[in-house]
């Protein structure tokens, strides 16, 4: 039993806390819904009055200049380190405000390219994928690509949205000092978490990854030295940790502004569930290839960074009313201080079939 204060009455009243059976759960579990994820639904409600929005998918030819240019960069700094002490101000300096921000790119270069939104050919982006990698330090986007198929397709699923915290991540850091551990390092989270629930096949793609870069890293600790290979690996880090574009993991699907109790018996009689997915529109999407364009992306992952916020445009009265987020920086600030705002906070939807996923045969 919960009391609380009705604004407009100015009375007391009691509210029961929601009970286990409902669709919506709140207490220490997540947001359980049997409703179906909103993307599919507003995609075709947005492709019927907007049927002009389909021109805008397909591949974004200028991708792959911009990759090969930040890719660049990260070789030049690295090769400029290579003499550079791992524990110097001019290293950390490099690899928090250069680094961290360059493979953030190529992290989300990959994801734009596990759309195929690099080239026509489903194999050309994968190939491409492997190149983007080699800044990153160790083999990630040959993985990436089935994990986050899986993502899109099965948006919340118990199982096969691994995007999703696990029970146990979700009892242990659902505190404060959880929650800068898992800040702190949730690129190991994001990496790890996928092999812990979902098994994938390995294809001939994940060897050449693999292969690849395995072969770089080994050219550039004889011929630049250890020092190169780490400025690779410790930006991947910091990608992934207390870094304002990594504000953007959290930003994407945790509720940020969850519902009191007072507010469940509105969304069950409404038959509506509290928002799971999150937009963000500031300047810090330059670096991030638009991916704070979060509903317009889930609505159309077949449409390229480029072109999301024409979409936005197009679909305004789609977008505006939907929660949106003004800082990265601030959204880590945020989950870390605020105690309403925990690892509970997803939305999860029951495990489908396993026959109907047909892991091995993904291919968005």
């Amino acid at each position: 039993m919960t009391t609380i204060l009705h604004k407009e009455s100015n009375q007391k009243i009691h509210v029961e806390n929601p009970s286990t059976t409902d669709n919506i759960k709140h207490l220490n579990d997540f947001y359980w819904t049997n409703f179906k994820e909103p993307h599919a639904i507003r995609r075709k409600q947005i492709l019927k009055k907007y049927p002009q929005v389909s021109k805008l998918m397909g591949p974004e030819p200028l991708t792959k200049y911009i990759v090969f240019c930040v890719v660049s960069l990260q070789f030049s700094i690295a090769y400029y380190l290579r003499n550079t002490s791992f524990f110097s101000w001019k290293f950390f300096l490099l690899a928090y405000i250069v680094g961290a921000t360059a493979n953030t790119n190529c992290f989300l270069a990959i994801h734009e390219l596990s759309h195929n939104l690099g080239f026509k050919s489903p194999l050309h982006n994968k190939l491409f994928s492997i190149f983007t990698n080699f800044p990153i330090g160790v083999p990630y986007s040959a993985s990436f690509k089935p994990y986050h198929q899986l993502h899109h397709k099965f948006l919340g699923d118990d199982k096969y949205d691994t995007d999703l915290p696990t029970r146990f991540e979700a009892i242990f850091l659902s505190n404060i000092m959880g929650k800068i551990f898992f800040a702190t390092f949730q690129i190991f989270f994001y990496a790890l978490r996928p092999m812990c629930i979902t098994s994938i096949t390995f294809t001939y793609i994940h060897l050449l990854n693999l292969i690849s870069q395995l072969v770089v890293d080994f050219l550039m600790l004889k011929y630049w030295g250890v020092n190169s290979l780490l400025y690779f690996i410790f930006s991947s880090f910091l990608a992934g940790s207390l870094q304002p574009l990594a504000g953007h993991f959290i930003a994407e699907h945790y509720i940020l502004q969850p519902p009191s109790f007072y507010d469940f018996e509105h969304f069950e009689k409404n038959d509506l569930m509290p928002p799971e997915t999150y937009s963000y529109y500031g300047i810090l999407n330059i670096f991030a290839w638009n991916v704070g364009l979060h509903n317009e992306h889930h609505d159309f992952p077949y449409i390229a960074w480029s072109k999301l916020f024409e979409l936005n445009k197009i679909a305004n009265e789609f977008y505006e009313p939907l929660p949106k987020v003004k800082s990265w920086a601030l959204v880590l600030f945020d989950f870390i201080l605020d105690d309403k705002v925990t690892l509970w906070n997803r939305v999860r939807r029951q495990r489908v079939n396993t026959e109907k996923a047909k892991l091995a045969d993904l291919e968005y």
